[in-house]
């Protein structure tokens, strides 16, 4: 039928066929990119559900399986020539390798994704561990169809064997900070936005987690780049955690004489008033408190006020407010406070021996 078709059309019969064949593939390409918008809008729908897994997959399938359907029906229904058919059917063996190696790395990735949702510390790993996954599969479906073309990959393997020591080598540190980047991500004793400061004195918020390194904003503005390595082996205070609130002492010294429960009441309402007004960053709850310590000094009594502040970088506002309203709240209340004073007392013998008249200072 298709003979006479082309004869009744004096168009030479090998052109076509090989005409319809290429309509046969652009119709699969047309219909699957159609189905696959569709299933992509109702997966969308169906979001994190086992239906919406289904669909997605589907989507990312269509395309593929609607043409080896196409070259399937081309080569079952049209007498191509012998190297149209040897070419087809290296094309559907290619495409049926490729499908089922992408079947299983699709469903990974879908995986990986959905859980990436569920688990924030799986965020990070998720992009590069898709693409290790594509990577890795993508290979795998490579060398079986080469290997069916005739292809010998044993040169390449030799090859690829000899250079991969070489590149290990070469490469030591960059997978070290490679590695422990990934630790890092999947353990997670830092993340982004956290404040965190270094056994080695560095300190800043954490700005980015990267596969080589982890970047530091300072309290000033510079950025500081720790390799991930060195990361992963430093001991790490992190303001953040387990909550960003933190717990800010201010040393407070008063004359000798100085009944401490009048000096407790009144920076106990410095502190609340401060809260009344809205200092920024000035937590009221936990409440405040006070406590004479470290208590006797050479010259005054010792209290810390303990406030709480929001994160780490209100301390310093929250600290200088409190100061100037603490001095104006002594001012007046009359209560003193001193500067440091020494009584220094020369033995009166000893200088005599020294041919000198005693001193009082």
């Amino acid at each position: 039928m298709v003979h006479n078709l082309a004869q009744y059309l004096h168009v030479q019969p090998t052109l076509f066929y090989t005409l319809i064949f290429a309509a046969l593939i652009v119709a699969a390409l047309a219909i699957g990119f159609v189905l696959s918008r569709v299933f992509q809008s109702w997966a969308r729908k169906l979001h994190n559900t086992w239906g919406g897994f289904v669909l997605a997959l589907l989507a990312t399938l269509s395309v593929p399986l609607l043409v080896l359907l196409a070259l399937y029906i081309g080569m079952e229904s049209l007498p191509l020539p012998r190297l149209y058919e040897r070419i087809a059917s290296k094309l559907i063996f290619a495409l049926v390798v490729l499908a089922i190696s992408y079947f299983p790395a699709k469903v990974l990735l879908l995986f990986l994704g959905g859980m990436s949702e569920k688990h924030a510390g799986l965020k990070q790993v998720a992009q590069p561990a898709s693409f290790i996954v594509k990577a890795l599969f993508a290979l795998f479906a490579v060398v079986i169809v080469l290997e069916n073309l005739g292809v010998s990959l044993t040169a390449v393997w030799t090859t690829l064997g000899v250079g991969s020591v070489a590149v290990a080598l070469a490469l030591q540190d960059t997978l070290g900070n490679s590695f422990a980047g990934l630790f890092v991500m999947i353990d997670q004793p830092i993340r982004p936005e956290d404040y965190i400061k270094l056994d080695s004195g560095q300190a800043g918020y954490v700005v980015r987690i990267g596969w080589r390194s982890t970047y530091l904003n300072t309290l000033d503005g510079n950025s500081i780049v720790v390799p991930n390595a060195t990361l992963a082996k430093a001991v790490i205070i992190n303001y953040s955690l387990p909550q960003t609130r933190l717990s800010v002492p201010i040393a407070v010294s008063v004359a000798y004489g100085t009944d401490p429960e009048v000096v407790t009441k009144a920076l106990l309402e410095v502190v609340d008033q401060a809260g009344r007004d809205g200092l920024e960053g000035l937590l009221l709850f936990p409440p405040p408190g006070v406590s004479l310590n470290p208590g006797f000094g050479n010259s005054s009594l010792d209290f810390t006020l303990g406030v709480q502040v929001r994160e780490f970088r209100d301390q310093f506002r929250v600290q200088s407010e409190l100061r100037k309203r603490i001095l104006a709240r002594f001012a007046q209340e009359g209560i003193k406070m001193t500067f440091p004073i020494q009584t220094i007392v020369l033995d009166k013998s000893s200088l005599a021996a020294l041919g000198k008249p005693a001193v009082n200072v």
